[in-house]
């Protein structure tokens, strides 16, 4: 019994017998192509969802907040940035924060580990429940979440880039076009396209053995879209900055004189 998922346990808990038959009754007279109860298809994505904090939350959120303050200055120190309009400015911020501070963690080496979130009292339950809490609005880290950042972190690591190779990296994210409501969106592509370039220039003089290893850092680069930036301020962030709002903060740190 101690490897049974929480998901068919709830269901072995049932306080009524009779109601447990009734419904197992109903179960078994669904035809075969009802692929909600088929076995094959009823998975349990109960390890999944599984919420998930930092093991070691002081140290691991001292180094994060270290990487998101060079990811800034990084963004602040690009005199082609700076040429940008503001509001230019605040929507690639908006837009490649996460995949930038992402590319800073590969860069350092952050390894983390993570454990079981503590369970709310229910106490804490009740009162989420009958009053609007910011909490139910966020994202909370799970293993999915957690598992698809690490899997990317490691593509990165097996890549070994060079510093350059990742300033560059780094400037292709930025510069994206593809983000709604730039003013200057065609000055960003033809950025975007330099610092492709550049980076290309690069990949060839430190491997010029290797043909596919610019096609591998793009694609490698591309699974920075599977992580959300709600997933890296619940994990990394949230427990420094408690209700805040990290993009306001950001804001502050990319615009301050």
């Amino acid at each position: 019994m101690d490897n049974v998922c929480p998901c068919s346990a709830n269901t072995d808990r049932l306080s009524n017998p009779i109601l447990y038959n009734i419904l197992s009754q109903m179960e078994s007279s669904k035809t075969s192509h009802d692929f909600s109860y088929g076995s094959a298809a009823h998975r349990c994505n109960c390890e999944l969802r599984r919420t998930v904090c930092l093991k070691r939350p002081t140290e691991i959120c001292k180094e994060a907040s270290s990487v998101l303050v060079k990811t800034i200055h990084f963004m602040k120190n690009l005199p082609a940035f700076n040429q940008l309009p503001t509001n230019d400015q605040f929507s690639l911020l908006k837009s490649c924060w996460a995949p930038l501070f992402i590319l800073g963690l590969a860069q350092e080496h952050v390894d983390f580990e993570v454990t079981n979130s503590p369970a709310d009292s229910m106490l804490k339950k009740i009162l989420l429940n009958h009053q609007e809490s910011p909490e139910l609005d966020r994202e909370q880290p799970t293993i999915s979440g957690v598992s698809r950042l690490k899997s990317c972190l490691k593509k990165f690591w097996s890549l070994d880039l060079s510093p350059k190779e990742y300033a560059y990296l780094k400037g292709t994210t930025m510069f994206n076009p593809d983000v709604p409501d730039l003013k200057a969106a065609m000055f960003v592509e033809v950025l975007q396209q330099e610092a492709q370039h550049a980076l290309s220039e690069v990949v060839q003089l430190i491997q010029p053995g290797d043909q596919e290893r610019f096609a591998r850092i793009l694609l490698t680069a591309s699974m920075l879209q599977s992580i959300t930036p709600s997933l890296i301020t619940e994990l990394f962030f949230r427990p420094v900055i408690g209700q805040a709002d990290l993009l306001e903060l950001l804001i502050d740190m990319l615009f301050c004189k």
